[in-house]
C-alpha cells in the first residue's frame, strides 16, 4: 500500500496512507467521502480526490468529532550505524523454559517463526508466521524477525509467558493506524495482561489518534507497552506517548545512558538496554535461528518482559508499578526508570 509524508508544520513530519480518513463515525465526513468501509469500532474512508485527510481531520476534530488520517507505524529496530544496526548472526543466549505462566502477553508485530523456543509451547498453536523473503528477491526483508526476536526478549526475561501474537506489520516492518485499530479490537474479548507494541510513529498534528486512544481504553486491565522511537529527538512518539501507555527509551550497551538512536522526553517512563541485544531469531541465509540487534523496539520488550514476569505473583498494574519503582535501579532524566535487560 501506498505512504505518503506530509509535513502541516516544517521539520515535523508524518507519514499517512493517501486519500484515507479514519472515523469513530461514517457521518463525520459523509460529504467528502467515496467509499465507506465499517471495521469494528470505526469507519476507514475512501476520500474523494484532492481531499487533504490531514486538513480535514483537523476541521473535524474542531468539530468534535473523533478522526484520524490512516497513519503508517513503522517497527523500530535499527538497519544502519555500523555494529548496532542491521542484526547479525550470533550464538544462542542463554535461555530457560520454565514452567507454563498464567500470565498473557499480546504482541502485536511482524509475526513469529518457529524456533526451538517456542515450538513446544501451548501458545504457539495457530500463530501468524513471519516470512523471511515475502518478494522473492533472496535477500531477508528489511524487518523479517522481529517479532520473533522481540518474542524470544520477552521469553527470557519472564519465562513460561503465553503469547498471543496479532501481525500488524510487514516484512519490511510497515502497518498503519487501521491495522491497529483492528487488532486491538480483537484483544477486547480476551485477557491481556500486558500488550507490547514495539512500532510507532509521529502524527501530523504531534496529538495522539482519539480512535487509538479510545480503543487502547477498552482494555482497562492490560499494562500497555510501546517504544518511544528510534528518533533521537524528544518529539512524542506515539502510541508510546499516551497517558496510559508505558514509554521505552534505549540505554546503551554498558546500560549507562541513553543510546544515540533512542527518543527521550518527559513523556518517557522507562528505559533498557538497547544496544546489541541477543535473542531469537529467523533461519535464514547466514542466520541460523538467533541474532544480536539494536533498537528501542527490544528496550521495550526488557521491559514489558519484566512486569510480565512480576505478574505472576501481583496483578499486572502491580506489576507495572514494582517495575517502574526507581528505588530498584534508578532513573535517568528523559529516559525514565532503568530496568536491566537479562544476560
Amino acid at each position: 500500500m501506498k505512504v505518503q509524508v506530509v509535513e502541516p508544520s516544517p521539520g515535523r513530519g508524518a507519514m499517512i496512507r493517501p486519500g484515507v480518513l479514519l472515523a469513530r463515525h461514517a457521518s463525520a465526513a459523509e460529504r467528502w467521502t467515496q467509499s465507506a468501509e465499517r471495521r469494528e469500532g470505526f469507519y476507514v474512508l475512501r476520500l474523494a480526490p484532492g481531499v487533504d485527510p490531514c486538513r480535514l481531520a483537523a476541521d473535524l476534530t474542531e468539530q468534535g468529532h473523533e478522526v484520524s488520517p490512516n497513519h503508517v507505524v513503522i517497527g523500530q529496530p535499527l538497519f544502519f550505524g555500523g555494529p548496532t544496526g542491521a542484526p547479525r548472526p550470533a550464538a544462542a543466549p542463554s535461555y530457560r523454559a520454565g514452567e507454563p505462566s498464567r500470565v498473557t502477553a499480546a504482541l502485536l508485530d511482524t509475526g513469529v517463526a518457529a524456533h526451538p523456543w517456542f515450538t513446544g509451547s501451548e501458545w504457539f498453536r495457530d500463530q501468524p508466521g513471519e516470512v523471511p523473503d515475502a518478494d522473492g528477491d533472496g535477500v531477508l526483508d528489511r524487518q523479517a524477525g522481529h517479532g520473533t526476536f522481540i518474542a524470544g526478549l520477552l521469553l527470557r526475561q519472564a519465562p513460561g509467558l503465553g503469547l498471543r501474537v496479532i501481525k500488524v506489520l510487514d516484512g519490511n516492518g510497515v502497518g498503519d493506524e487501521a491495522g491497529v485499530l483492528r487488532a486491538l479490537a480483537h484483544l477486547r474479548d480476551q485477557r491481556v495482561d500486558v500488550l507490547l507494541m514495539s512500532f510507532g510513529c509521529h502524527t501530523y498534528d504531534d496529538r495522539p489518534s482519539p480512535l487509538l486512544e479510545r480503543a487502547l481504553a477498552a482494555l482497562p486491565d492490560t499494562v500497555v507497552v510501546a517504544c518511544a522511537g528510534n528518533t533521537a529527538s524528544p518529539r512524542p512518539f506515539w502510541p508510546a506517548a499516551l497517558p496510559r501507555v508505558i514509554a521505552v527509551a534505549a540505554l546503551d550497551a554498558g546500560e549507562g545512558g541513553r543510546a544515540a538512536f533512542s527518543a527521550y522526553g518527559p513523556w518517557v517512563d522507562a528505559c533498557a538496554r538497547g544496544e546489541a541485544l541477543a535473542s531469537s531469531f529467523v533461519n535464514f541465509d547466514q542466520f541460523n535461528g538467533y541474532a544480536v540487534w539494536s533498537g528501542t523496539s527490544f528496550s521495550a520488550a526488557v521491559v514489558a518482559g519484566a512486569i510480565a514476569d512480576a505478574a505472576r505473583h501481583m496483578s499486572p498494574a502491580e506489576a507495572a508499578e514494582h517495575v517502574l519503582d526507581e528505588r530498584r535501579n534508578g532513573r535517568f532524566p528523559d529516559l525514565g526508570v532503568i530496568v536491566p535487560a537479562p544476560r
